[in-house]
């Protein structure tokens, strides 16, 4: 058996010969992950979150249209070609108790019940890809003159952008994130080098390889930076079951999953993605340092 052998032999297991648990605190560094993993998880709900109202609106208002026919009595004929027209999936007349609903924001609890010339109103949900609507506006209007056909897309396109500009600020706030993590793991590598730097440099002039004393410092960083990723996600998790449950009337029908499927697929990969980062972190860090020693 050779010398090295030997001495490794004599260790007991997981043997500090580097006191990396002084140098490195066993608390500090996993809270601080922990606090980066919490707002990543934030960062994620929101992406999430944009996405499923983005796909809500595009089901829901974008897939509608609105006709309005000055004369109720132009309504049935309206209603027949809308119902026979391509592109038209369903087509239905609001009742006056309907229309009174919508009204009541502007003109009060009575003011469905006042003697109003109230247009008839005819909601129409899109099939495919929809109508052609120059074509279905010209048609309507020569059975009743006046007729407006009003579309949603318009709105749900500048919605739609709104949401992908929201997204794109959820990831950029996610790549800062992820910056600050790994700024934060190397600053804490960086202590733990200077304060084992006596030992570190006799392990190494004794033989040490680089690998070697990057591995240990790694090892012990990686463990710490899943521990912090488990505890921020553990943090969020209710944070986020709250938000999803106020955001269920916006989002769509309340389902037994709260949170949208790419949420609960992304959310567990935060420890591992800490983990990661970590590793990555500490290995560069101390190779770096290793490489500037006389």
């Amino acid at each position: 058996m050779s010398e090295r052998r030997r001495r490794r032999s004599l260790r007991p297991a997981h043997f500090d010969d580097l006191g990396l648990r002084r140098a490195l605190g066993d608390r500090m560094l996993p809270l601080l992950v922990a606090a980066m993993a919490f707002l990543a998880a934030l960062a994620l709900a929101g992406s999430a979150g944009t996405s499923a109202l983005v796909r809500h609106w595009q089901e829901g208002a974008g897939s509608a249209l609105t006709v309005q026919v000055p004369a109720s009595g132009d309504a049935p004929a309206v209603l027949a070609a809308l119902q026979s027209a391509p592109g038209i999936a369903s087509a239905r007349q609001l009742t006056r108790a309907e229309l009174a609903a919508l009204l009541r924001p502007w003109l009060g609890a009575g003011g469905g019940d006042a003697a109003l010339p109230l247009p008839a109103v005819i909601a129409a949900h899109l099939a495919g890809g929809g109508p052609d609507l120059a074509a279905l506006q010209a048609r309507l209007a020569a059975l009743a003159p006046g007729t407006l056909v009003e579309s949603h897309g318009m709105w749900v396109q500048r919605l739609a952008l709104l949401a992908r500009s929201l997204q794109a600020c959820a990831w950029l706030v996610l790549s800062v994130v992820g910056s600050v993590a790994a700024a934060v793991v190397a600053v804490a590598t960086r202590a733990g080098l200077a304060a084992r730097r006596e030992a570190i440099e006799i392990v190494h002039g004794l033989g040490a390889t680089d690998g070697y004393i990057a591995a240990r410092f790694a090892r012990r960083t990686t463990r710490m930076a899943a521990l912090g990723g488990l505890l921020g996600l553990l943090a969020a998790l209710p944070v986020l079951t709250a938000l999803a449950r106020l955001a269920l009337p916006f989002t769509g029908p309340p389902t037994a999953a709260t949170l949208p499927a790419e949420l609960l697929l992304g959310l567990p990969a935060l420890p591992f993605a800490a983990a990661a980062l970590g590793y990555a972190t500490a290995q560069a860090t101390v190779r770096r340092w290793l490489k500037r020693l006389p």
